[in-house]
C-alpha cells in the first residue's frame, strides 16, 4: 500500500483467531491504520489477499466490510452530533414499518435495550452532542457491537475514556471474545495491552516485526520491537535542577471561573515551570486551561500575564500576550485537514501578523523545515496535506505551529494522547527543554506517570473545582489519593 512518497504497508501478514483479543502495535506511521483501512475497504491494497473463515474476500467499502462481519470503531468518533443517540446507533439500518417508513418507536426501544445491556447511562432521544466525547465513544462501540460482527476493530477506543469506562469496555471486550468474536485492539497504552489482550502483532515502518503471545513479550521487549532499538521507558527526563530553578511570575489567575464548567480558581505559574493539571475525566482540567487562554471566556476573576493585568476576550488576545494552546481534540480544533503541513505550521504566526501581512514563501519554507527537522515530523514534503500524516505527526505539526510563534506560555492539553511510546518521550523531553529555556507550560495528561516525569507541580481538580496542589512527594499513590479526595490544600 503506497501513498505519495511513502510505502505505508509492505508484505504484512496478520492473523486474527476466533475468540481472541489481538493487539496491533507500532509507532505512529508504522502502518497500523493503513492495515485497518485495507481490511475495512477504506483503502484498496495493491497485492496480497484477505481470507475470512477460509474464504477470500475483498472489501471495496466499509459497507462491504460490515456485510462480511467486520465492524470498526476509530480513534476519532465518526458519528453525527446533530442526530439523536438512537438515530446514530441505527443510521443506515433503521427498523421500518410495513409501509417502509422508519419505525421510531421500535428504534427507540431497541436503542434503550442496547444501552441497558452495555450499562451506558444516556437518554437515547437526546442528540449525540449532548454528551461528552467519552460517552460518544462508548455509543460508537455499541453501534459496532450491535451489527452482529465477527471481527471488531477498535482503533484507540480508550483515548477519551476514564479508568472506570475503560474497565467497562474491557468487560465488554472479554464478553465478546467469549462469544467467539475476534477483536483487533489498537492502543498506545501498554498497560491496557497486558490487561486484556491474548496476542500482539508489531509493525514498524510499514513492515511486520513479529507476532507474539502476550506472555512471551515483556514490556521493554515490546517497546524495543516497536522502536527498533533498546529503550528504557523509565529513564529520567528531569534533572534535579529542573525541580527548583524558576524565574519570575508569568501567570497569576485569581478567582477565574466559567459558568457551569469551572468554579472560581487561583493558579500561578512561574517562568521555567511545568505545572500539571490532574483529575479524572470531566474534572475540569481542559476547562481551566481554556478559561486562562480565552477559548472559554472567564465570567469572574482577574488574570495577570508577566505582572500586568490582562483582558482576554478571545484566543487572539492570548496569542498576542505570548500564549499558545494545543487542544485535546486535534481533529476538531487543531489541524486544518485540507491544508498542507507548511500551511498548518504557519497558521498561528500568520494570524498574529494579520491577513494582509503575507509571510514570504522562502521564510515560510525556512520555518517549516526547521520544525520538521527539530520535531522529526515524518512527512514526504512540506506540501503534503496534513490529513495524510499519522496522528502522532499531526500532533507534532500543531506543536510546531506554536513553537514557531516563540510563546512565553504554552498549554498542552493531552499532547501525547494516541501517540506512540517513542514520540511520547520526545514530547516529554521537549516540554522539559522549553521549561529550561524559561518558558511556562501547563501540561494536561490522563497518564499520571507521564505527569510525574514532566511536571514540577500538580494542581488537582475534581468536579470542576481546583481542590489542591501537590509540590512534594509526587508519586502515583499521592496523586491518586488527592484525586480521590484524600488530600485537600
Amino acid at each position: 500500500m503506497t501513498f505519495p512518497g511513502v510505502k505505508a504497508l509492505q508484505n504484512v501478514d496478520f492473523t486474527l483467531r476466533e475468540g481472541e483479543i489481538h493487539a496491533l502495535m507500532g509507532e505512529n506511521g508504522a502502518g497500523k491504520s493503513t492495515l485497518i483501512k485495507c481490511l475495512t475497504g477504506v483503502n484498496d491494497f495493491e497485492q496480497g489477499e484477505i481470507q475470512m473463515e477460509g474464504k477470500s474476500i475483498r472489501n471495496h467499502s466499509t459497507l462491504d466490510a460490515q456485510k462480511n462481519g467486520i465492524s470498526t470503531v476509530y480513534q476519532e468518533v465518526n458519528l453525527c452530533p446533530n442526530l439523536s443517540v438512537a438515530e446514530n446507533l441505527f443510521i443506515g439500518r433503521e427498523p421500518l414499518t410495513k409501509i417502509g417508513v422508519i419505525n421510531r418507536k421500535a428504534m427507540m426501544n431497541r436503542a434503550r435495550e442496547l444501552m441497558q445491556k452495555l450499562d451506558i447511562q444516556v437518554d437515547v432521544t437526546k442528540t449525540l452532542d449532548s454528551y461528552s466525547i467519552a460517552i460518544q465513544q462508548m455509543i460508537a462501540i455499541a453501534r459496532a457491537v450491535d451489527m452482529e460482527c465477527k471481527v471488531l476493530i477498535l482503533d484507540e477506543p480508550t483515548s477519551s475514556l476514564d479508568d472506570k469506562e475503560v474497565e467497562k469496555l474491557f468487560t465488554l471486550m472479554r464478553s465478546l471474545r467469549d462469544q467467539g468474536i475476534g477483536i483487533i485492539f489498537v492502543t498506545h497504552f501498554l498497560e491496557q495491552v497486558y490487561a486484556v489482550c491474548d496476542r500482539i502483532t508489531v509493525l514498524r515502518n510499514g513492515q511486520l516485526v513479529g507476532e507474539y503471545q502476550i506472555a512471551d513479550l515483556p514490556r521493554l521487549k515490546l517497546v524495543a520491537a516497536m522502536m527498533g532499538k533498546d529503550f528504557d521507558d523509565l529513564q529520567s527526563i528531569k534533572s534535579k535542577e529542573d525541580e527548583t530553578v524558576f524565574g519570575e511570575m508569568e501567570i497569576e489567575a485569581k478567582g477565574l471561573s466559567h459558568a457551569r464548567k469551572i468554579k472560581p480558581f487561583d493558579l500561578d505559574i512561574h517562568k521555567g515551570e511545568v505545572i500539571g493539571l490532574t483529575g479524572l475525566l470531566g474534572s475540569g482540567r481542559s476547562e481551566l486551561a481554556r478559561c486562562i487562554y480565552g477559548a472559554d471566556k472567564a465570567q469572574t476573576g482577574t488574570l495577570k500575564v508577566g505582572g500586568r493585568e490582562a483582558k482576554i476576550n478571545a484566543p487572539i488576545d492570548a496569542m498576542r500576550l505570548g500564549m499558545g494552546l494545543l487542544p485535546d481534540d486535534r481533529k476538531a480544533e487543531g489541524i486544518v485537514e485540507d491544508l498542507s503541513v507548511r500551511e498548518n505550521i504557519m497558521l498561528a504566526m500568520q494570524s498574529l501578523k494579520g491577513v494582509r501581512a503575507k509571510i514570504p514563501m522562502d521564510k515560510q519554507m525556512e520555518i517549516t523545515k526547521k520544525y520538521i527537522e527539530l520535531l522529526e515530523i515524518k512527512t514526504p514534503s512540506t506540501e503534503t496535506l496534513v490529513k495524510q500524516l499519522s496522528g502522532g505527526n499531526q500532533q507534532k505539526v500543531i506543536i510546531a505551529r506554536w513553537l514557531a510563534t516563540d510563546p512565553d506560555f504554552l498549554i498542552l492539553d493531552e499532547p501525547t494522547r494516541g501517540i506512540d511510546v517513542g514520540t511520547k518521550t520526545e514530547i516529554q523531553k521537549l516540554v522539559v527543554d522549553l521549561a529550561r529555556q524559561g518558558k511556562s507550560v501547563i501540561f494536561i495528561s490522563s497518564e499520571i506517570e507521564e505527569m510525574l516525569r514532566t511536571c514540577n507541580r500538580l494542581a488537582v481538580l475534581r468536579d470542576g473545582e481546583k481542590v489542591g496542589e501537590l509540590t512534594e512527594n509526587l508519586t502515583q499513590e499521592s496523586v491518586m489519593k488527592a484525586i480521590a479526595g484524600g488530600e485537600r490544600n
